[in-house]
């Protein structure tokens, strides 16, 4: 099953003093799950002010500067994962650097039947 995994980052998090010692290294990361063929692709985005949400309101397009939610957390890259179950994502997703200090978002993508 594949997923679509946001990394987010976490302005408001503050880590303890072994939490950064800790944590894993992305290189690292990112050599393991290509290595495994669960990685399919993955980048880091610029920043949520570079970013444009394009709506269409009674056939006009309206543009907006920024993204499309205010929040705290900001996506800051992704990665198509292609594993066996939720669990396996869940488990590779932990292991992210980014899941110690932001956050990480699965997201399944619709497959067969269900789409």
């Amino acid at each position: 099953m594949k997923y679509l995994m946001l990394v987010c980052l976490d302005p408001s998090f503050t880590p303890g003093p072994n939490e950064v010692d800790d944590a894993p290294d992305v290189n690292e990361w990112v050599k393991e799950m290509d290595g495994r063929g669960i990685r399919l692709i993955g980048e880091r985005t610029r920043p949520a002010s570079d970013a444009t949400t394009v709506r269409v309101r009674g056939g006009e397009v309206l543009l907006t500067d920024g993204p499309f939610a205010e929040t705290k957390e900001q996506m800051v890259g992704f990665d198509v994962l292609d594993c066996a179950d939720l669990d396996e994502a869940i488990d590779v997703a932990s292991k992210h650097p980014m899941a110690w200090g932001g956050l990480i978002e699965l997201r399944p993508f619709w497959e067969g039947d269900d789409a």
